[in-house]
């Protein structure tokens, strides 16, 4: 059987021979000399991706953690440094108060400070609150040569009266506390007295007493109670008290006015002078819902604002159009238009009219939300 070969036939010339060596040898040398060096690789740094830019007018600024509440003195210590500090109440109280948050932050709980240092937890939580009450006063417009008064003994306790007010009715009314040397209990009174008055609107003489003044708000507080002493001596020695506190004129004014008919006819005289002088007018204020499930609708003429009236729907009766009282609400015409107002009978009793429209019987106010006193930004608890 024949068989074919596929090998190539080697050549018979020695010099071919010598030739295909050196080509074999020298491929095999240059095949090794490149696996022993390799070709280096070269490779770019890729460029970061710059930070973004900033707002026009504004340069970058980086991240900076807040500052520590811990005065500086004291922010390197430890634990057990910051317990023996508060032990021993080293420093002023507005100083390590902080170190109450600091342990609080580390893990420790109010029994557990107060069995360490003796602190009790309604004191640590005095403390704490001062020290941010104080803080607010520094951050506003208060005089701080005044607050070295509440940095001595006592002033975390007068401090801590004032945390349900607001940054303007703090700083005046700590400006009242420093100028009339009050004790914590007499703080208290005031800011309580500061706090109120903003609610009581509407209620009789709020209008001649100032809400930018504490000792005004808290006359007003002695001026309402005078009302309710049943006693002539603790009705004068209410409006006594609240003499010494006014401040304005007009405060002072209607309290002189309040003496007089006290002094004249005790609670009778007080009383005959509020039915002569005073003429009320209900006020009734929807709640939210109401108009929804009325099977009704009456529409009722708006009165437009006017000195001491606010713009509100308003009921009158025109069967009553004689100006017979001057502390009386009426419903006038006024202006071109022809616009409806409300104005006080003495006003129209001035300029010779006789006649209005109708006598306002009843003013409904649309639904409001409660509304809190508070302008500033927390409430101190």
């Amino acid at each position: 059987m024949a068989m074919l070969s596929l090998t190539s036939p080697k050549p018979t010339n020695p010099f071919l021979q010598t030739h295909h060596h050196h080509l074999l040898q020298h491929h095999r040398h240059r095949h090794h000399q490149k696996m022993k060096s390799p070709r280096p690789i070269s490779a770019t740094k890729i460029p970061s991706s710059p930070p973004p830019p900033s707002p026009l007018g504004e340069l970058y600024q980086p991240f900076r953690p807040p500052p520590s509440p811990l005065p500086q003195k004291y922010r390197s210590l430890g634990p057990a440094e910051r317990i023996d500090i508060l032990r021993n109440r080293l420093g002023r109280w507005h100083e390590y108060a902080p170190l109450i948050t600091a342990l609080a932050h580390d893990g420790f709980t109010p029994p557990s400070i107060e069995e360490v240092t003796g602190i009790s937890s309604v004191e640590q939580n005095r403390l704490i609150v001062a020290a941010q009450v104080r803080d607010s006063l520094l951050s506003s417009s208060f005089d701080p040569d005044l607050i070295a008064f509440f940095d001595a003994g006592g002033g975390a306790d007068l401090l801590y009266e004032l945390r349900f007010l607001n940054a303007a009715q703090r700083a005046a009314a700590a400006h009242r506390v420093v100028e009339q040397r009050f004790d914590p209990k007499a703080a208290q009174e005031l800011a309580r007295a500061v706090k109120d008055f903003p609610r009581r609107r509407g209620d009789d003489g709020w209008t001649c007493f100032s809400a930018a003044h504490p000792g005004d708000c808290l006359a007003y507080t002695h001026f309402r109670l005078s009302r309710e002493a049943l006693s002539a001596g603790d009705r004068i020695a209410a409006l006594e008290r609240a003499m010494e506190t006014a401040e304005t004129e007009g405060a002072k004014k209607r309290i002189e006015e309040e003496m007089e008919k006290a002094a004249g006819g005790g609670r009778e005289g007080i009383e005959r002078g509020e039915e002569v002088g005073r003429v009320t007018v209900p006020v009734v204020r929807l709640m939210y819902g109401e108009v929804a499930e009325a099977t009704s609708v009456v529409l009722l003429p708006v009165c437009r604002a006017g000195e001491g009236v606010a713009a509100a729907p308003g009921v009158a009766d025109r069967g009553r159009r004689e100006v017979a009282e001057e502390a009386g609400f009426y419903l006038v015409s006024e202006g071109e238009k022809g616009e409806l107002g409300v104005v006080r009978g003495d006003k129209l009793v001035e300029k010779g009219v006789k006649e209005a429209l109708g006598t306002v019987v009843l003013v409904v106010r649309p639904p409001k939300e409660e509304e809190d006193d508070q302008l500033a930004d927390e409430d101190w608890e």
